[in-house]
């Protein structure tokens, strides 16, 4: 089993900047695909970024390209910096794992779900 957990969300004005960070314990595996997705009140949950743990290919939504980048920052963490927030940002933020070298977009590419946090960007 793999467990998840996500930090640093928080409230934030338009603009400003944000850093998630999401923790991976337990299972320990050599190639593995770390993303981000968010929930938004009422929509559907949509996928945001996506890193290859092996190659370090980067997978980025069209919504916040050029906004947020997605990295590694340690042996079984990711990071997620947000730039130029936008209202619209505004969602529960997930990360997720997949058993796979290959960068999904889908809910249903990943096995593992954190529980979540949330992400509030105010006007």
């Amino acid at each position: 089993q793999v467990q998840l957990v996500e930090s640093g969300g928080g409230l934030v004005q338009a603009g400003g900047s944000l850093r998630l960070s999401c923790a991976a314990s337990g299972r320990t595996f050599t190639s593995y695909v770390l993303g981000w997705f968010r929930q938004a009140p009422g929509k559907e949950r949509e996928f945001v970024a996506a890193i290859s743990w092996r190659s370090g290919s980067t997978d980025y939504a069209d919504s916040v390209k050029g906004r947020f980048t997605i990295s590694r920052s340690n042996a079984k963490s990711t990071v997620l910096q947000m730039n130029s927030l936008k209202p619209e940002d505004t969602a529960v933020y997930y990360c997720a794992a997949d058993y796979s070298s290959t960068l999904g977009r889908r809910s249903a590419d990943y096995d593992y779900w954190g529980q979540g946090t949330q992400v509030t960007v105010s006007s």
